[in-house]
């Protein structure tokens, strides 16, 4: 008896086990999975399909995840590096243009971004529109001061020596972003960004040192360009990465300095 009555519950438990796996039935689902959560509900999250798979009781539904927009202040996107000079083409200066004479060492590109407008369409794609501050400095080699209030660009020769004779420019920048991801392990993101930067000039400064002056700092627009543009590309990964920039036309306003004369950088970045 006891033996016939063992045998009808384990039928009975088999004949249930069937019955609910004929509800869960779904299309085959790969269990290579990042997430996965077990309760009322199962939730399975591919890394690579960017899709979320949910079964219930019975039926099975596809959610792709949400779409996300933000905006705010955000420091992100710290460039150090290097900026180099573009005379008609060649990175050697023309004599013509010897006043501008740099070294390469000490002349550097920094900026950032305080401000963001950031639109997420899914995990491999997002797009910003950024406003932050950039600054150039040319290390002048040669003992020159360049003059205020001038029509066009117009420099001094000195009597003395300058320790450190510093040229610079300092621009409110306008990055617009588009961000191509990629998740690699454990929602680390290698970044891939391109596109075109906009730049509105705040003023031109020159900075010396010397033992005859002490220190000596002057404010002008030094016959910058008051709009620059031009495009970057930053690579990425972990949040550190690398970035170059190229401005299309010229440092200086039409007319007022150097023609064909152009901007480049490169370096370091931090933030994605």
């Amino acid at each position: 008896m006891m033996k016939k009555t063992i045998i009808i519950v384990a039928l009975s438990s088999l004949a249930c086990i069937v019955k609910a796996q004929d509800s869960l039935i779904v299309d085959t689902v790969d269990l290579k999975t990042d997430l996965l959560k077990i309760g009322k509900i199962i939730t399975i999250k591919k890394g690579n399909s960017g899709n979320a798979v949910t079964l219930k009781l019975d039926n099975a539904t596809i959610s792709k995840p949400k779409k996300s927009v933000s905006i705010g202040f955000d420091f992100t996107r710290f460039d150090l590096g290097f900026s180099r000079y573009l005379d008609q083409g060649s990175f050697t200066l023309s004599p013509a243009n010897a006043n501008l004479d740099f070294l390469p060492s000490k002349t550097s590109n920094v900026g950032f971004d305080f401000f963001q407008f950031k639109y997420k369409a899914s995990d491999k794609f997002r797009f910003y529109i950024g406003a932050g501050l950039d600054w150039n400095h040319i290390r002048l080699n040669n003992n020159v001061t360049f003059q205020k209030n001038q029509a066009t660009l117009t420099a001094t020769q000195e009597v003395i020596n300058f320790t450190k004779n510093r040229f610079s420019s300092r621009y409110l920048r306008i990055p617009i972003g588009f961000d191509f991801t990629k998740t690699i392990q454990n929602d680390n993101k290698l970044h891939l960004v391109l596109g075109p930067e906009l730049g509105f000039l705040l003023n031109g400064k020159v900075k010396q040192e010397s033992k005859e002056r002490g220190k000596e700092k002057f404010k002008d627009d030094y016959n910058f360009n008051p709009f620059r543009y031009g495009g970057f590309v930053r690579v990425g990964y972990k949040g550190w990465g690398i970035y170059t920039k190229y401005y299309f036309n010229d440092v200086f306003a039409k007319g007022q300095g150097p023609a064909d004369f152009k901007n480049m950088s490169f370096g370091l970045s931090m933030g994605f």
